[in-house]
């Protein structure tokens, strides 16, 4: 199971700099928290933070429609794939069935799989709007692992933040992390993990992981 945002594409910082742009044109003012807690949140969960919490003066629904329209404009010049990411996938895909678990919303997803021309290697891609509550409860991780047909405590997740790393953990997966180097998971939590140098780490993990 992969995660997109940090581990797939260095999107992170992109979606910081749209809300906080967008949340200034509307009236809000950012918080120092407010970064990491929208880390891993559904749209529905962030764009009421962003009214709630950072005092966007618009709907939830206009601020979900306003910011993703903003970031999809962004991908249609192309996503930011991370180096070496696609590669990684189809390696583990020629392996073990794959997925991807994430709080992008699923325009963003559809076209992540597209411009990598992923889209028939990954077969399941769930966003955690399609699920309920974003992370870090498990609810993405058991849509996905439920739609793939496993079993979630046989299954692996790779994840970059500290939101994500608790879900995949509440999921009862095998979680590795790769720390989003901008946005440090808290110690706490990767004591938990097996933490990677790169995502490129990850086929010999899992193979040591299967062989073991």
């Amino acid at each position: 199971m992969f995660d997109l945002d940090g581990v797939l594409v260095d999107s992170e910082r992109m979606w910081d700099e749209v809300r906080q742009a967008f949340a200034a044109r509307h009236g809000g003012t950012w918080t120092p928290a407010a970064t990491r807690a929208m880390q891993g949140m559904s749209t529905p969960e962030w764009a009421t933070y962003l009214v709630t919490e950072v005092g966007v003066r618009l709907t939830p629904a206009e601020v979900a429609s306003g910011v993703i329209g903003e970031m999809a404009e962004r991908y249609a010049e192309g996503p930011p794939v991370l180096p070496g990411a696609v590669d990684v996938v189809r390696e583990v895909a020629s392996r073990y069935p794959v997925a991807i678990a994430s709080s992008s919303p699923p325009v963003l997803i559809k076209s992540f799989l597209a411009a990598t021309d992923l889209t028939d290697v990954v077969p399941v891609a769930i966003s955690s709007e399609q699920a309920g509550a974003g992370k870090p409860a498990p609810d993405v991780y058991l849509l996905a692992t439920s739609k793939l047909g496993a079993d979630p405590t046989r299954s692996a997740a790779v994840e970059d933040s500290t939101n994500g790393l608790r879900a995949a953990l509440s999921a009862g997966m095998t979680v590795y992390a790769v720390p989003n180097p901008h946005f440090p998971p808290d110690p706490t939590v990767l004591a938990r993990v097996t933490v990677l140098r790169d995502l490129s780490a990850l086929p010999a993990a899992l193979a040591s992981r299967t062989s073991g």
